[in-house]
C-alpha cells in the first residue's frame, strides 16, 4: 500500500492505541503501521509517508499525554479529524511459568503507572517499576527476559507469547483514554451538532488577567471549555502555551466569534480541528448565543450603519 492508504500509530503491535484504532471502520481498509513513538507517528504524516496517525492525547486518570499535546503545538501544522474513547483495564502479563512470588521487576508505559499504583502497592509491594515506550513494548521486553512482568492490554499476551496472571487491573473505575486521528490540514468536516474544537494559544504578553481575557472570549460567546492546560514552550521559565478543547464546531457562529476574538488577543492561535465528539453529547446553547442570535445582531449593526430603523424586539 502507498502512504495515502497507510495509518501510523503508537506501537508496537498490541498497544491500547492499536486496539482503539481498530474500532474505526476505515481501519479495516488501511495498512496499519506501528511506530516507536508519538513523534514518529506524526512525522510520518508530515512527511507524506502516511495519510493519518492515531495517537493517545488524554487519560481520565493521568491527564494529558504530553508527547501528543506538545507535538501538535510545534512543527508543521496537523489537524484532528476523529476521536475515540476507550475504557482502559490492564492485565499483568508474564512468561509462562512465572508466579506472583517470583516477580521482582515490572514495566509499562509511564501513563499506566498512576492507574495501577495502588494495585501494585497491595499485591507486589517490593517489585521495581521501570517505564517502557508503550505498554506493548513493555510486553516485548518481558518476552525478551528483561523484566518479569508488564502491565498491558490482555490482548497483547498472545502476540508476545505471554500469559495474563491477573486481569482487569485498574485503581480508578471507568478509567478512559482518549485517542485522536490526525492528518494534514484540510477543510474540517461539516458540523454534526455534537462536535469539539481544539486549539493551541500563545499569549501576547504575561500580565495580570491575561488568562482571564482568554477565558472571557469563550464565556462571552457561550462556548464551554472541556479542557484547558498550560504547557512550557521551551523558551524559558514562565513561557507557556495553552492547549484547549471546547464544545462546538468552528462553523458555529459562537465558536467562530470566540476564535476570532482570541486571534486578536493572542500572539498566535493554532487551529487543531473541529471534529465529531466520540460521546455524541450535544452542547447546551445558551440564550443569545445560537447562530440565529449572532446573525440577528449583525443585521442590527448593519441597519444602524445604514441609518435604517432596527426592528422592535418587543
Amino acid at each position: 500500500m502507498t502512504g495515502a492508504s497507510r495509518y501510523t500509530y503508537l506501537g508496537p503491535e498490541g498497544t491500547f492505541t492499536e486496539a482503539a484504532l481498530r474500532t474505526l471502520p476505515e481501519a479495516a481498509t488501511r495498512e496499519l503501521v506501528p511506530t516507536i513513538s508519538v513523534p514518529a507517528a506524526l512525522d510520518a504524516v508530515r512527511g507524506g509517508e502516511a495519510a493519518a496517525a492515531f495517537v493517545p492525547i488524554e487519560n481520565s486518570v493521568e491527564g494529558a499525554v504530553n508527547a501528543t499535546v506538545d507535538e501538535l503545538a510545534s512543527g508543521r501544522p496537523l489537524m484532528i479529524y476523529r476521536e475515540v474513547l476507550m475504557p482502559i483495564a490492564f492485565a499483568l502479563l508474564a512468561r509462562p511459568g512465572t508466579t506472583m512470588d517470583t516477580i521482582k521487576t515490572v514495566t509499562g508505559h509511564p501513563v499506566a503507572q498512576p492507574q495501577v499504583r495502588g494495585w501494585l502497592a497491595r499485591h507486589l509491594p517490593d517489585a521495581q517499576w521501570e517505564s517502557a515506550a508503550s505498554n506493548a513494548d513493555g510486553a516485548r521486553l518481558v518476552q525478551e527476559g528483561r523484566y518479569d512482568a508488564a502491565f498491558a492490554g490482555e490482548f497483547a499476551a498472545p502476540i508476545y507469547g505471554l500469559v495474563p496472571l491477573v486481569t482487569d487491573i485498574h485503581d480508578a473505575q471507568n478509567a478512559t483514554t482518549r485517542f485522536v486521528l490526525v492528518s494534514r490540514p484540510a477543510r474540517p468536516a461539516a458540523p454534526t451538532g455534537a462536535d469539539k474544537t481544539s486549539v493551541v494559544l500563545w499569549l501576547r504578553a504575561d500580565h495580570p488577567g491575561a488568562l482571564l481575557e482568554v477565558m472571557q472570549e469563550f464565556a462571552a460567546c457561550g462556548v464551554n471549555l472541556t479542557r484547558i492546560e498550560s504547557r512550557p514552550t521551551g523558551a524559558g521559565i514562565g513561557q507557556y502555551s495553552f492547549s484547549a478543547d471546547c464544545e462546538g464546531h468552528i462553523a458555529d457562529r459562537r465558536v467562530g466569534e470566540a476564535l476570532m476574538g482570541l486571534r486578536r488577543l493572542c500572539a498566535d492561535v493554532r487551529f487543531l480541528g473541529s471534529y465529531p465528539r466520540a460521546d455524541g453529547v450535544a452542547p447546551t446553547v445558551r440564550t443569545g448565543t445560537a447562530d440565529a442570535d449572532f446573525l440577528a445582531a449583525a443585521d442590527w449593526l448593519t441597519r444602524c450603519l445604514d441609518g435604517r430603523p432596527a426592528p422592535d424586539r418587543s
